[in-house]
């Protein structure tokens, strides 16, 4: 079997390009790829055309950074935190953000839809809404961007109903993906535990796949239980050992959320100047994720760990 164990660094380095078509797996504040984004944001790639499931923190910083060329999205936002993400709320306000906006369900059939390959995915969704008369890239603009399709849908006749009109949504054609997972093993075999949100599709779709994860298994521990395997080895490009990779996001079974973190982050995000300050400590300021890891502290990180069969905190209010 294949070694596809890398560095953070090396991963993001090798797989993640300028101008990339990208997605990152999680949902808004659970088991967000933040090592891997951190990373890039330390690395400087930029210019991605982003297709983001429900997103949060990880995509506000790297709109706030002005990494992000077009940002294909249902909403984005710390839930419990933020109602709407703050760097990309003001992006969107200044007019500094090509934004294009589906429905969540229009969006994670996408991606699931570029997971089997599909040409196009016929619809329903959305039809009597803003979210066909409006659109946020024009057919103009969208001429200019490549790897965006020149129509945000198109109108079709359900051949198999003739006189009904239905919607057809563009597939993604995703260069990149990054996902955060529970245990993974050499040779990329991973194991999700709790919601897979649609960190399957994704890592199945994409050309790439960065994985992060909490625990590196052997490929001989990993293939004792074949039932507990979600990703296949042959769709990961890059294991990388990363362990509290999704804080301040939770990764169920292991962390809660950091929700100190996540405020102290929704109040910089509201001005330019705080963000910047907040990225410089937390993010510029560190050397790479062990960096990180000892800046939060060990009491603060034992503070985030699990009850034993309850998933979470005991005290679901408890802040670190």
């Amino acid at each position: 079997m294949s070694n596809k164990v890398m560095s953070l660094h090396d991963a993001i380095a090798k797989y993640v390009h300028d101008g990339d078509q990208i997605s990152f797996g999680g949902f808004t504040t659970n088991k967000k790829p933040q090592a891997a984004v951190r990373e890039i944001l330390r690395q400087g790639q930029k210019d991605f055309i982003v297709w983001a499931g429900p997103a949060g923190s990880d995509w506000d910083m790297l709109i706030g950074e002005d990494r992000v060329k077009a940002y294909i999205n249902c909403y984005t936002a710390d839930s419990g935190v933020t109602n709407v993400s703050r760097r990309f709320r003001a992006k969107i306000e200044k007019g500094e953000l090509i934004y294009e906006d589906y429905s969540q369900d229009a969006i994670m059939l996408m991606l699931h839809a570029a997971s089997l390959g599909l040409p196009y995915l016929p619809v329903r969704l959305m039809m009597g809404s803003g979210l066909v008369d409006e659109w946020g890239i024009s057919k103009e603009d969208r001429k200019k961007i490549p790897g965006l399709t020149e129509d945000k849908f198109v109108y079709v006749e359900n051949p198999f109903n003739p006189g009904e009109k239905v919607v057809a949504l563009p597939v993604p054609k995703l260069d990149t993906a990054i996902i955060h997972v529970q245990k993974a093993s050499p040779d990329g075999t991973c194991i999700i535990l709790g919601d897979e949100f649609h960190d399957v599709d994704i890592a199945v779709a994409a050309k790439n796949c960065i994985v992060t994860c909490e625990e590196l298994l052997s490929d001989e521990e990993i293939r004792k239980d074949p039932t507990k395997t979600r990703i296949p080895a042959f769709c990961v490009a890059a294991v990388c050992h990363v362990p509290y990779g999704a804080h301040p996001t939770q990764c169920y079974g292991y962390y809660d959320y950091d929700n100190k973190f996540l405020k102290a982050y929704g109040a910089a995000s509201k001005t330019d100047e705080d963000f910047k300050a907040f990225l410089k400590e937390w993010v510029y300021g560190v050397e790479d994720e062990e960096g990180y890891r000892e800046k939060l502290g060990v009491n603060r990180l034992l503070n985030l760990k699990i009850t034993e069969g309850y998933g979470y905190h005991a005290d679901v209010t408890k802040e670190a």
